[in-house]
């Protein structure tokens, strides 16, 4: 399996996408796996807490920017996956009740989560079909930044 990362900050507030990472192939042949990320806030520090989880998607939404993922082996070839970054036009369709991870964060704090061996989380070889990280609710809308990295 080849590694990848994708990275992008977005304002947070309710139910706000930051990354979206689908699968943009038409016919993926295998299934992505999230095995690191983390948020930490950009804004000058102050006391706001904000809600997070990686929910699954179905659809791509109207991101501001996308992000191709870099394969951390300069000789490996392309990814079958693609990232939006931040969603003003239109948030990707989150699949109701498929949180896969949730976690609160203090805006002067930074999170990282990484996967037990073989505790990957799993996305479906299903062209547009992925995760989000998104925030779930939150006392500002101030900048935070993301990085995860999969394989497939």
């Amino acid at each position: 399996m080849e590694r990848y990362h994708g990275h992008g900050a977005a304002a947070v507030g309710t139910a706000k996408a930051i990354l979206n990472l689908f699968r943009s192939a038409a016919s993926p042949t295998s299934r992505a796996r999230i095995f690191e990320f983390n948020v930490g806030c950009v804004a000058t520090p102050a006391d706001l807490a904000t809600r997070f989880s990686i929910i699954r998607t179905t659809a791509v939404g109207t991101e501001d920017a996308g992000f191709t993922p870099v394969n951390l082996d300069p000789g490996g070839p392309a990814s079958q996956s693609d990232f939006g970054v931040g969603f003003t036009g239109g948030e990707p369709t989150k699949t109701a009740n498929s949180e896969l991870y949730t976690f609160s964060l203090n805006q002067r704090a930074t999170f990282r989560w990484v996967a037990a061996p073989d505790c990957e989380l799993v996305l479906p070889a299903t062209q547009n079909n992925g995760a989000a990280l998104q925030s779930v609710s939150s006392g500002g809308t101030t900048q935070h930044e993301a990085t995860i990295l999969f394989l497939e």
